[in-house]
């Protein structure tokens, strides 16, 4: 089984974890921007987390053998926090980066008036720039923030075909298929979507344009959900080559809409001594 994860948060997690998904056949992933968990309180902030997206969290995840790529937006939830805004500002230079495959996550929190303008300025952004938009649809009164989603990319002239509608369920799935939109789900343990759903709307809707992720972050989450889907698809009667099509070709052809993705192959944690800026993912003396 070979995972392109096109969604987890992995400046959140462990080298432990890094171990565990290149063993379990993850060999590429996208971590968009989000938000830490606390409000940022300037700029600064979040330069410095643009710049670890494009900088050590690349490197470190090579290091365990996995091609990383990242998403770069200004999140919803922090679309409403004045001390934010001026984020649009230094956005464009991130989006020329190698490696930056989308403008993400943007969308909705609690669709107030600040989240619309600072989506539609964002979908501005990623016209501009020629790339592909993933989506952050809300987690409260979401069939209706998924609606509001859908108008708001129509009217900003971004084609559906070039946008990924994420953290779907039963409710929103057709509403997206309907649009044209790729459909994204979150694998969680106990929240969102669990693999078994998932097989069931793959049975219900088809393998195209469904995009499969773990969305791993600080939270109560598995960064091995994606393999875990790929298994109970197996269960369920899928095939390898239906596994092959959710976990590993469709993110590929979602994301490479940018022309910016990297495939080749990497070995595994070889416990070479390399480091970015001085750093190394090793610790302790080396025989």
């Amino acid at each position: 089984m070979r995972i392109f994860d096109p969604h987890i948060h992995m400046s959140s997690r462990t080298t432990d974890d890094y171990e565990a998904m290149y063993a379990a056949g993850v060999r590429a992933l996208v971590e968009p921007a989000f938000w830490l968990g606390q409000p940022r309180t300037s700029v600064g902030s979040y330069t410095d987390y643009f710049d670890a997206l494009i900088g050590w969290e690349r490197f470190r995840a090579a290091q365990f053998g996995i091609r990383h790529h990242c998403t770069i937006a200004l999140n919803p939830k922090e679309a409403n926090d004045p001390r934010c805004r001026e984020v649009l500002d230094v956005l464009p230079r991130y989006l020329a980066k190698d490696g930056v495959v989308a403008v993400g996550e943007v969308g909705y929190d609690s669709m107030t008036k600040e989240e619309d303008e600072v989506f539609s300025q964002q979908l501005a952004m990623a016209l501009e720039h020629d790339l592909p938009v993933l989506v952050h649809t809300p987690h409260r009164d979401k069939l209706e923030g998924t609606k509001r989603t859908l108008d708001v990319v129509r009217e900003a002239g971004v084609a559906p075909e070039r946008v990924v509608v994420d953290h779907l369920n039963e409710v929103t799935v057709k509403l997206v298929k309907d649009s044209g939109a790729w459909m994204g789900f979150s694998i969680y343990p106990d929240t969102k979507m669990d693999e078994h759903r998932m097989v069931e709307i793959l049975r219900q809707y088809g393998l195209d344009q469904m995009i499969v992720n773990s969305a791993a972050d600080w939270g109560r989450s598995d960064p091995l959900k994606t393999a875990k889907t790929g298994q109970a698809m197996l269960d369920g009667g899928f095939t390898d080559a239906d596994v092959d099509k959710v976990l590993w070709q469709n993110p590929v052809d979602f994301y490479g809409l940018s022309g910016r993705l990297t495939l080749d192959p990497l070995p595994g944690f070889t416990g070479e001594a390399v480091t970015f800026e001085g750093n190394s993912v090793l610790r302790g003396a080396r025989k």
